[in-house]
């Protein structure tokens, strides 16, 4: 294989690793949906069949036993799986609990616990890829639904008389409290079968999650948002109850009132459902996720569950503060360093089996940290002058690192006068400045970018620099000498740069850049959302000035070096970066939780060097600095071979 088709293997890989792959792991299966549906339905409706041992209604008893026994058959339809003897055994005692007429408390619970087995076992999408639009919900439930539902969904439309079973009042509590959204996602995709409900699968699933938000709020009086808001903002226990859409979605109030109290948890979700735009995850929200990922995490070390323990901590990571991480980079980055440092080191000590005490103090020294980052994240705290200075100095000093590699290379090819392959370095830098808007563009209306996405692209991304860059240093090294860059061009200097050569400066020049643009799309990201556009704007202009001036200066100086000292500083650059970009690496790979992470407190923390206190970082450091060493000593005993040829 040619070394540019090795780069473009590992430029794939690498940009496969960006993306979470969501389709794949959300693929629906039609048949557990539909299974998972009947059990909703039975969980929510048996209490209008069976009360107190006896049948109260005999088309609502005979409607659960035929759904349960269909929730069996379906579960046996199924493709194969390692659960599915294990829920067709819950499924059994689901029909016999129904056939015995046992309480309807106790057939809840049991068609509840299947159905998570069962979405566990066969999973699908369980809540919305954006923010619901309730506006919109609104307009197709008065097309689609109010004419049997009715304009205020109590189940009293022009069109319910003579339905039988009627439709569905939305307005009854009792019933509210047992349903999920999910579950009323669910119906409004595939119909409810038995009953005059059809099947609305032909709206988009932007469209039937706006339908059931818009839904689900008609079981609570006009007062409980406002007092659901109260709760919302004043009390992280609320918060922690419900720290995403997913939450949302799956929890019905009852499971909440468990938790949080009956009065409240109505409040809650009333709240919520009409206002789910405040579990956008941002600066509160990310740290209460963190926050309550170490509490698990630390219940579970105590436990005895080393393994999940790690696993939770990895997640409050990556979960909740990594989102939150640009932003608080920009606002106290000496802050941001010291959490995440922290992190490291906790996990550290999980994997090293350390007692429980230990692990304790480290949870609650970052539950202080946290509190520091929450008043550094504050809405007061956001300013114009603080947008600009973040979006400066991020820019100025991602865009540093790509701007040393392009210009030498520019540098390089000016010097052995091949400007006609100067436009393979110019397309590789300008294609990755596209590919990063398309990046900004897919993480904000078609993905969410995941932590573990983001640090494993740029952990790749900067190991694969570095050994790119390592070999162009090594190469340059070798040609520092005037003669041996004389020979050079006598000799190879047109096959060299052949078609093929060009490709791999061309993509040389997209790494190296994508990688930078990547990570600052994601800052900006951040500093857009708190709403001081037109400072980032200028931020990011004044930062492209200084680049611009960095670059053309750097070009001046390069033309008025002999050649030897081009190639001599050149290949130092270029070395010098590998090294930094190995440690940057290494650290990339370990917050995505693909390298164990030993601390080295002896170590100081440096980014713009690459240096991380850790001993696996600084052994990537010290192997990247060694090969470089060995690099040097080989192209200058072949440089000599070759003059004394």
């Amino acid at each position: 294989m040619s070394a540019t088709l090795r780069l473009l293997l590992i430029l794939a890989l690498l940009l496969g690793a960006a993306m979470p792959q969501r389709g794949a792991a959300q693929e629906a299966t039609p048949g557990a949906e539909t299974a998972w549906r009947l059990l909703d339905y039975i969980a929510v409706d048996y209490p209008g069949a069976v009360s107190d041992g006896r049948v109260i209604s005999e088309a609502e008893y005979a409607e659960m036993r035929e759904f349960s026994t269909s929730v069996r058959s379906r579960i046996a339809a199924l493709p194969a799986h390692e659960a599915q003897s294990r829920l067709l055994a819950g499924s059994s005692v689901l029909i016999s609990a129904v056939e015995t007429r046992a309480a309807p408390e106790t057939v809840a619970r049991q068609a509840r616990s299947l159905a998570e087995d069962l979405l566990a076992a066969y999973p699908t999408p369980l809540a919305p890829q954006s923010i619901p639009d309730l506006p919109r919900g609104a307009a197709l439930y008065a097309e689609q639904c109010a004419v049997c539902h009715g304009a205020t969904g109590r189940g009293d439309g022009p069109g319910a008389a003579g339905l039988e079973p009627p439709p569905i009042a939305f307005t009854d509590r009792d019933r509210a409290r047992e349903r999920s959204l999910f579950g009323l996602y669910q119906v409004i995709g595939q119909g409810l079968d038995g009953t005059a409900m059809p099947s609305f699968a032909h709206l988009s699933a932007e469209d039937r999650w706006a339908l059931a938000f818009y839904v689900g709020g008609f079981a609570y009086a006009d007062d409980a948002p406002r007092a659901g808001e109260r709760a919302w903002r004043n009390d992280p226990d609320v918060r922690a109850a419900v720290p995403n859409l997913e939450a949302l979605t799956q929890a019905t109030p009852a499971t909440l009132a468990s938790r949080l109290g009956e009065p409240r948890a109505n409040e809650v979700v009333a709240y919520l459902r009409s206002h789910p735009e405040a579990l956008a995850v941002g600066g509160a929200d990310g740290l209460d996720l963190a926050r309550r990922k170490l509490g698990e995490s630390l219940a579970a070390y105590r436990a005895g569950d080393a393994r999940k323990a790690e696993e939770l901590a990895l997640s409050a990571y990556l979960d909740g503060f990594e989102p939150v991480e640009p932003l608080l980079r920009a606002r106290d980055g000496e802050l941001m360093a010291r959490i995440e440092a922290a992190m490291g080191e906790l996990r550290a000590s999980l994997n090293r089996r350390a007692p429980t005490d230990e692990v304790a103090g480290q949870v609650t020294a970052l539950s202080g940290l946290f509190d520091e980052a929450g008043r550094a994240l504050a809405p007061s705290e956001a300013s114009a002058l603080s947008t600009f200075l973040g979006a400066f100095t991020i820019l100025l000093r991602e865009g540093l690192e790509a701007l040393l590699i392009v210009i030498a290379m520019v540098a390089f090819l000016r010097k052995a006068e091949r400007q006609d392959v100067l436009r393979y370095v110019h397309g590789g830098w300008v294609a990755a400045l596209v590919a990063g808007a398309a990046t900004w563009a897919a993480a904000t209306w078609l993905i969410a970018i995941s932590g573990a996405s983001r640090e494993l692209t740029e952990g790749v991304g900067s190991l694969v620099s570095a050994v790119v860059l390592l070999s162009v240093g090594v190469w340059m090294h070798g040609k520092a000498q005037a003669g041996a860059w004389q020979a050079y061009i006598r000799d190879k200097l047109s096959a060299a740069l052949s078609k093929r050569s060009a490709w791999f400066l061309f993509l040389l020049a997209f790494i190296v850049v994508y990688r930078e643009v990547f990570e600052t799309i994601l800052f900006y990201a951040a500093l857009w959302s708190q709403g001081t556009q037109g400072a980032l704007l200028g931020g990011a202009a004044l930062a492209v000035v200084c680049l611009a001036l960095i670059g053309w200066g750097l070009l001046m100086f390069s033309k008025r070096l002999p050649i030897s000292q081009f190639f001599a500083y050149s290949a130092l650059l270029i070395a010098a970066l590998a090294v930094v970009l190995a440690g940057k690496g290494m650290a990339g790979l370990q917050e995505a939780g693909v390298v164990d992470i030993r601390p080295l407190a002896a170590l100081p923390r440096v980014e713009i060097l690459g240096l991380f206190p850790t001993w696996e970082g600084l052994a990537a450091q010290l192997l990247a600095l060694t090969a470089v060493v060995i690099g040097f000593w080989w192209a200058d005993r072949k440089s000599r071979a070759e003059a004394e040829v």
